[in-house]
C-alpha cells in the first residue's frame, strides 16, 4: 500500500498549493479595501456552490464503484495486489483489498467538495473582485483532486483485471508518472495564466483598463 501512501502524500501537497494560491488571491488588495469590506460584509452572498466544481472527482468515483460492481462476482476470494517484475507477490482477502481502493476514492471526492464548499463560505469576506476571480479559479481547486483519483482508478481496474483474466496492463509507477507529468504541465500552465491575470488586474495599467 506504499503506492497509495505516496498518492495521499500528492494530493497533500496539492492541497497546500492549492491554499497557498487561495490566500494570494486574498491577500491582493485587502489592505486597501479593508474598510469596505467590513461595510459591506453582512449583506454580500458567498458563491454559489455548483456540482461543476467537483465534476471529476465524482465522475471517477462512480466509475469506480462501476467497475468494483462489474467484476466483484469475478474475482476470487483472495487478490493479488502487488506485483514485481510483472508477477504478483503480496496477496489481500478481496473484502480488504475493495476496502483499501476505494475508501481513498471517496476521500478524494470529500476532500474536493470540502475545499470548494469552504472557499465559497469564505469568498464573502472577499472583496468584490477578488470574489470574482477565487470563483473562476473553483473548477480548477475541486477537479484537480481527480489526479490521484485517475492513478487509484487504473489500480483498481489493473488489479481487478489480472486476477479475473490473468491481464496485467501496465506498472502502475509508470502510468502514475505519465499522469502526475501531464497534469503537472496543465496545472503549471493553469496557474501561470490565472497568476498573470492577477498581476494585469492589480498593475496600474490593468486598473485603468478595467475602470475603461
Amino acid at each position: 500500500m506504499n503506492t497509495i501512501i505516496s498518492i495521499l502524500a500528492v494530493v497533500l501537497i496539492i492541497g497546500l498549493v492549492s491554499g497557498g494560491v487561495t490566500w494570494f488571491v486574498g491577500r491582493r488588495g485587502q489592505a486597501a479595501r479593508r474598510k469596505e469590506v467590513a461595510r459591506k460584509v453582512a449583506t454580500r452572498q458567498p458563491i454559489t456552490f455548483r456540482w461543476r466544481y467537483t465534476a471529476l472527482p465524482v465522475t471517477i468515483l462512480l466509475l469506480s464503484l462501476v467497475i468494483t460492481a462489474y467484476f466483484y462476482h469475478l474475482l476470487p476470494g483472495e487478490l493479488a495486489y502487488h506485483f514485481r517484475n510483472g508477477a504478483p507477490d503480496k496477496w489481500l482477502s478481496r473484502g480488504a483489498t475493495i476496502a483499501w481502493l476505494l475508501t481513498p476514492q471517496f476521500l478524494f471526492t470529500l476532500l474536493a467538495g470540502a475545499i470548494v464548499w469552504g472557499i465559497a463560505r469564505l469568498s464573502a469576506y472577499f472583496p468584490p473582485a477578488t470574489g470574482q476571480r477565487v470563483e473562476k479559479m473553483l473548477p480548477l481547486m475541486g477537479n484537480m483532486i481527480a489526479l490521484p483519483q485517475v492513478i487509484l482508478g487504473f489500480a483498481i481496474f489493473d488489479i481487478f483485471s489480472y486476477n479475473t483474466y490473468q491481464i496485467h496492463l501496465m506498472s502502475l509507477w509508470a502510468f502514475a508518472l505519465v499522469v502526475m507529468g501531464v497534469g503537472g504541465i496543465i496545472l503549471g500552465i493553469s496557474f501561470i495564466f490565472a497568476v498573470r491575470r492577477l498581476w494585469t488586474r492589480g498593475s496600474p495599467t490593468g486598473s485603468v483598463e478595467e475602470r475603461q
